[in-house]
């Protein structure tokens, strides 16, 4: 087994009146994740908090029995997960003043041993540091990326693009939710880093990268992320979380446990 360390930091930004940001972490499920509320100010808020609680539980039953995240099936699954909560949220707010169509984009990481899956709806996204070596692992899904993906835009002007905060997908959206799902083998020395738009669109590639490498713990990277992100504006509210991958446990130490 892999040693997993993590940490969560989320904070309102310095514009935003409220933090309509949640995240969760289940630590003996090896479930991690970012919730970002996207629709009114009660309701994006209501929408976070009811997806944080509701996905780990979904997630958990769902994934039950499987011990191979690389299997098909898993990934199978967690699109069932993730597309049952949306179908469930989308009934539960609808016709509700205050509530119709309220919704939430979300990243999430499940880990067993050294396999991983990376799940998406909407802007919210998922980060890996290995070896020096920092990439995406998340394609969001906006209306600029469509326009990119069309070559409507090019990759510059999607930061500028007022189509960069209309989301395609989320949970709660009409019709049916369809997360990305991508596994992901794990080594010792990974960082994983799941955050909400209100971090990526603060703080490019390679900052992300230089304050994840130079902090000594999940615990100091998430204070120096939001900390980065409140330096340029705050303008959004600012979520993180970081996932650090550490050696092999001894086989002996397990056996004691």
């Amino acid at each position: 087994m892999m040693r997993i360390v993590h940490a969560g930091l989320s904070d309102r930004g310095r514009v935003r009146p409220q933090n309509d940001d949640r995240w969760f972490a289940d630590a003996p499920h090896g479930l991690y994740g970012v919730v970002d509320g996207v629709t009114g100010a009660f309701a994006g808020g209501l929408a976070a908090q009811v997806v944080a609680e509701a996905l780990p539980l979904l997630v958990a039953r769902q994934l039950r029995g499987l011990t191979d995240l690389s299997a098909p099936a898993a990934c199978e699954r967690l699109v069932t997960a993730l597309k049952e909560l949306s179908a469930s949220l989308r009934a539960e707010s609808r016709d509700q003043p205050g509530l119709d169509g309220m919704g939430a984009a979300v990243v999430l990481a499940v880990i067993q041993n050294d396999q991983a899956l990376i799940s998406h709806l909407g802007d919210a996204r998922a980060y890996l540091l290995r070896a020096r070596r920092f990439r995406r692992l998340t394609r969001d899904h906006t209306l600029a990326q469509l326009l990119l993906d069309c070559g409507e835009i090019t990759a510059a002007e999607v930061r500028r693009h007022p189509g960069r905060d209309q989301l395609t997908r989320c949970i709660g959206m009409k019709g049916e939710a369809l997360a990305e799902v991508r596994p992901l083998p794990l080594s010792a020395g990974d960082r994983l880093l799941l955050c909400s738009d209100g971090l990526s669109s603060a703080l490019g590639d390679r900052e992300l990268a230089a304050l994840l490498h130079r902090s000594a713990t999940p615990e100091e990277a998430c204070r120096r992320l939001i900390g980065g992100a409140n330096q340029r504006g705050g303008g959004d509210n600012i979520t993180a979380v970081v996932i650090a991958v550490g050696e092999r446990e001894p086989e002996e130490a397990l056996r004691l446990r």
